[in-house]
């Protein structure tokens, strides 16, 4: 059973991001595709300070982080200077949680639902499709223009999204191509399944450093989740040791012992 908290961790994502979760039953529904696998890099820090960066200016406007304070962006290696200087552009202090202007009452206003608090949203949506990296990941690169929807935006992994692409300058406007195929294990049902993506405006990035960027961006939420976990991996590889090593010792004590008795 999945643990409570991480459940409504999940359910807020669903209410914060999505107007309409349940795709219409009556014409078609729209396949869901397979999780990328979002590259490793919690143990790169040009990588978590490139996400940082990408996270304050893309993502703090609407999201919060309330978890995470400002000082703590020191385990990444930067300065406090750093930090003040490129990191924080209204005025809260070092010690303060990553926190935005923005009232629930105006993102209800303009999103039609409140956002979610992202310090660990990572690890929440972590399911039998893949850990909270590759949804971001896959999330992340999957906006496309729809014009049926309020925001003009769709995302192929959260359908009738409420939530617009805040990194479409960087990776430019794209449409969706779907085709419409029969669902064998519904009669009647029709699957409308994405075919390939249209180039409509070009980004800053290429497709390639989009991708790299968006990977230090989910790198960056991934370490915000669990800042310690380097820590806990590295510390958890000396008990392994120590438990191997007095493993032996106990077992040639034991054979010392008792080789008279056997």
């Amino acid at each position: 059973m999945a643990h409570p908290f991480r459940w409504l961790l999940r359910v807020a994502l669903a209410l914060g991001l999505s107007c309409s979760a349940v795709a219409a039953q009556a014409a078609s529904e729209q396949a869901s595709i397979p999780l990328e696998h979002a590259s490793y890099r919690v143990n790169d820090l040009l990588a978590l300070q490139n996400g940082a960066k990408l996270f304050v200016n893309y993502c703090l406007n609407c999201h919060s982080a309330k978890y995470m304070r400002y000082e703590r962006l020191s385990s990444i290696g930067l300065t406090a200077g750093q930090v003040q200087e490129y990191l924080m552009f209204s005025e809260p202090r070092l010690g303060d949680a990553m926190k935005v202007a923005m009232t629930p009452a105006q993102a209800e206003a303009w999103f039609g639902a409140s956002p979610p608090d992202l310090s660990v949203i990572e690890r929440a949506l972590a399911s039998d499709r893949g850990s909270g990296a590759d949804f971001l990941y896959t999330y992340l690169l999957s906006f496309y223009r729809d014009s049926t929807r309020p925001t003009g935006w769709n995302n192929l992994v959260l359908p009738g999204v409420a939530m617009p692409n805040p990194l479409w300058p960087l990776q430019g406007e794209r449409a969706a191509k779907f085709a419409l195929t029969n669902d064998p294990a519904s009669p009647g049902l029709q699957l409308k399944r994405f075919v390939d993506y249209e180039q409509l405006t070009p980004g800053s990035l290429s497709p390639t450093q989009y991708d790299s960027q968006v990977a230090d961006l989910v790198a960056y939420m991934q370490w915000m989740a669990e800042p310690d976990q380097l820590e806990r991996k590295r510390l958890g590889v000396i008990v392994l040791l120590f438990l191997a090593l007095f493993t032996f010792i106990t077992w040639r004590l034991k054979s010392d012992y008792w080789k008279d008795v056997s």
